[in-house]
């Protein structure tokens, strides 16, 4: 009579792989947990200090400022995850938002016109910011710290020789502004609360950018290639395409900031943005991302992006000097980066 084959001593044991893990287990290994819990005491903290905050028009404007920052922080959140920083997505906002006034303007043309057209060529600062990465191998960071100042000191000598001043001029009457502020800066009245169209761009960046990330196979490259491209590259992950796309998606993200800026406004400042950059780095990292690249959620960085909106709206409801919200921010940067570190270093540990 033959035996039956032992079973090899991993199956034995059960494969981690295919073990369930508790509920709790899973909670715990969210990138977007230490933001959650953060967000939570960070609300109950000024609902208490502040009478003001708890208040729906506050609300409505706590949300305003977290979604101008949080539409920003979805495509450099996915940026995060795929090993890079793009450091002229401040000042990219103004480009696109600039292309599109002046373009329009001078050209008097319908102002449709001028949103495309500035579409297309925002797209393409990413994709040329994407392409010199792959093709230089240089880090990121020094690629998009160059594209950062041509940017700035673009913005403002093409805006000087266009207009004689350091802003765009007013398009508010131009063909074609109504219908563009109705989809890009418009209010909606919601349960008795106004509350402006960025917020609803916001969320639906947000549900696409978490789709992409958990169901599709281009979220797989995205952590692939955050957590090592080398790795990624010897088992068929389209390592250059998958950089440049999230560098486009960064892009993409700074005309629709961009275009709400201009139609907001009616008119932009050649030097809005700067700095702004390190503020939509600060929401994802905030919300779990790891700047080593390979970790993080779209669902992170929105809270943290809800996070920055209470904290720069908070401190004005408490009536404290506004001066410290810098302070403030990092320190709520260097809080969010630690507990990250030690929950993640926890489930590790636990598997």
């Amino acid at each position: 009579m033959s035996q039956a084959a032992a079973a090899p001593p991993s199956l034995a044991k059960g494969d981690e792989r295919l073990a369930r893990r508790s509920p709790l287990r899973r909670l715990l290994g969210r990138p977007e947990l230490g933001a959650l819990l953060g967000a939570v005491v960070l609300f109950v903290f000024f609902s208490a200090v502040a009478d003001a905050f708890l208040r729906a028009g506050s609300f409505s404007t706590i949300l305003y400022a977290g979604s101008t920052f949080g539409i920003m922080a979805v495509g450099v959140a996915l940026l995060m995850i795929g090993g890079e920083f793009d450091l002229s997505a401040g000042v990219m906002v103004t480009t696109s938002a600039l292309i599109a006034a002046l373009v329009g303007y001078q050209l008097t043309l319908n102002l449709w016109v001028g949103v495309a057209i500035s579409l297309v060529l925002t797209l393409g600062l990413g994709f040329l910011n994407g392409l010199l990465y792959v093709k230089t191998g240089l880090p990121s960071f020094i690629i998009t710290l160059a594209t950062f100042f041509m940017l700035a000191g673009a913005n403002l000598g093409v805006t000087k020789a266009v207009t004689g001043n350091v802003a765009s001029d007013s398009v508010r009457d131009m063909d074609g502004f109504a219908s563009a502020r109705a989809v890009f800066a418009s209010d909606v009245e919601l349960a008795g609360v106004t509350v402006n169209i960025t917020v609803f761009w916001w969320l639906l960046l947000v549900a696409v950018a978490t789709w992409i990330l958990l169901r599709t196979r281009i979220g797989n490259w995205i952590f692939a290639v955050g957590g090592s491209a080398a790795s990624a590259r010897a088992v068929g992950v389209p390592v250059a395409r998958t950089k440049i796309g999230l560098f486009m998606g960064v892009a993409f993200c700074a005309w629709l900031s961009g275009m709400h800026l201009v139609f907001a406004f009616a008119s932009v400042q050649s030097g809005e943005g700067v700095g702004n950059e390190f503020s939509f780095i600060i929401c994802a990292v905030i919300g779990g991302c790891l700047l080593t690249g390979g970790y993080g959620s779209a669902v992170g960085a929105a809270i943290g992006a809800f996070i920055y909106g209470m904290t720069n709206k908070g401190i004005v409801y408490a009536e404290w000097d506004p001066d410290w919200f810098k302070f403030f921010l990092g320190a709520m940067l260097l809080l969010a980066t630690v507990v990250n570190l030690v929950v993640r270093r926890r489930v590790e540990r636990a598997r």
